[in-house]
């Protein structure tokens, strides 16, 4: 790096020594919309020239409102190749709220795509389809510089309290090489399907910008895909891997499919892996599940491997490289068997800079030298690490601590389950109960006797309320805080 980093070059570099290998491929029932790497790069470089035609200067913030469409990566690399900070967000997104974000990042541009909500007062707007025509003018020079400077701005998912702004510096892809064995098993003959949208974080980097690092193939099914087709898209196009969340596997498995022969394996992040779940998966297709763990501040650091499968029951063992640690309330490392926060050292790599104008809150996160994910785990002593669901999700039973999951996994299995969620609800009086939630056609009385079959009387639920879909965040996970202010029984 003595002359230099850039996120961007660092991504496309295998590209360019293959420019005629197919980097992408938009998958529909009807066909395919193939990019080289040649393709991709002139697009990326030939836009970060037109952006900088604009005006725009090295620093400068870009506010990405696209949906699920090419141009969302595109476009994204092209920012950070012209030194630009990208900032994407979902297309879910409300004006309203967006209108909050601009005026958190004070965008210098904004580049929105057709039908989604633009903030409120704003005329600094490039419209996402005038980055197209721009892949014809010559390509820009990669910005390089400082690896520790301001690279993008991502948003967090907001589970427990306001959505914050977390800054990444350009260093932040080297971590996300840790990935590839301890996670992926990622090779470039690789073509990996990532079930999600373009603009979805977790797309953006394990479904694109890792597979082009390692000069792979990348699969994302077309907007308006539905999940129960992605298995004979998979077949059709040769995917070697398959990538989503908990909840687009489960789906996956109530389709009737047919095998995919090239599948070697499948790769799950979002929210916590029901270990049925990944007993179900392995049963059908006869290929494993491998989970990991990471979260907005961090790249995934927590995960199981094909050369290192998760032992049942666990998220897995620290990626290669990583400093990861449980500690106790004095911030000092526990030994094995003992339950504590999940914490990440603070010279990874993969760790943000901060908290977009909150100091206070950054440092906040940190224990001495070790970032706190907020996270309650244990560790046992080949060093694998099982979740036991978050600080804050944690539930209240006559004093007892009690882990969602705890409840959740005993309740999944019961046939007719459906999705399943537990957390604690207020009651009259000032106390608290267990509620657990489903969305399937069993009855309650199924439930409760699994419960009561599994679990110790402190941590069954005092109450079972059907619901006809789980609240979730943009990126999919269980939004336990709308569940538990939708049905708190402590009001009138």
């Amino acid at each position: 790096m003595t002359d230099g980093f850039n996120l961007a070059e660092h991504v496309l570099r295998a590209g360019h020594a293959t420019p005629d290998k197919l980097a992408m491929a938009i998958l529909s029932p009807t066909g395919a919309e193939r990019w080289s790497y040649a393709r991709l790069i002139s697009a990326v470089r030939g836009a970060a020239t037109g952006l900088l035609a604009r005006g725009l200067r090295p620093g400068d913030r870009v506010l990405l409102r696209i949906g699920n469409q090419p141009a969302f990566p595109v476009t994204y690399l092209a920012c950070i190749a012209a030194g630009l900070v990208p900032v994407p967000t979902s297309a879910l997104l409300t004006a309203p709220e967006v209108t909050k974000i601009a005026r958190d990042i004070k965008p210098a541009l904004i580049i929105g795509g057709d039908g989604v909500p633009l903030p409120d007062g704003e005329d600094r707007i490039l419209r996402a389809a005038d980055l197209a025509p721009m892949a014809g003018l010559p390509p820009a020079d990669w910005d390089r510089g400082d690896p520790e400077r301001l690279a993008y701005i991502v948003y967090t998912s907001g589970t427990s309290g306001q959505p914050r702004a977390v800054m990444h510096a350009h260093r932040a892809i080297l971590a996300r090489q840790m990935m590839m064995d301890g996670w992926y098993g990622l090779t470039p003959s690789d073509r990996l399907l990532h079930a999600g949208a373009f603009n979805w974080t977790f797309t953006l980097g394990t479904g694109l910008m890792d597979p082009w690092t390692r000069g792979a193939t990348a699969l994302i099914p077309a907007e308006g895909t539905a999940i129960e087709q992605i298995p004979l898209l998979a077949r059709r196009h040769g995917a070697t891997i398959l990538a989503g969340a908990p909840g687009v596997f489960r789906r996956m498995l109530r389709a009737d499919w047919a095998p995919v022969a090239t599948l070697r394996h499948g790769l799950a992040a979002g929210e916590r892996l029901d270990p049925d779940l990944r007993r179900a998966w392995m049963q059908r297709t006869g290929t494993d599940l491998h989970e990991a763990m990471g979260m907005s501040e961090c790249s995934t650091f927590l995960s199981g491997s094909p050369a290192r499968p998760a032992p049942p029951g666990s998220a897995g063992y620290p990626q290669p490289g990583r400093r990861v640690a449980v500690l106790d309330d004095a911030g000092r490392p526990l030994p094995p068997g003992q339950p504590g926060v999940l914490a990440v050292h603070r010279s990874d790599p993969g760790l943000f800079l901060g908290y977009l104008g909150q100091p206070q809150d950054t440092a906040d996160r940190f224990a001495g030298d070790w970032f706190l994910t907020g996270d309650l785990a244990v560790m046992a002593q080949d060093g694998a690490i099982s979740t036991l669901g978050r600080a804050d999700d944690m539930m209240n039973a006559g004093g007892f601590r009690v882990a969602p999951a705890e409840v959740e996994d005993v309740l999944a299995p019961v046939p007719g389950a459906g999705d399943v969620a537990a957390t604690e609800l207020a009651v009259p009086g000032g106390a608290t109960i267990i509620a657990a939630f489903w969305t399937g056609p069993a009855d309650a009385g199924a439930l409760r006797q699994a419960a009561e079959a599994a679990l110790a009387r402190y941590k069954q639920p005092r109450d079972y309320v059907r619901v006809e879909a789980l609240p979730r965040t943009p990126t999919g996970k269980i939004n336990r805080r709308a569940l538990r202010e939708a049905h708190r029984r402590d009001r009138p």
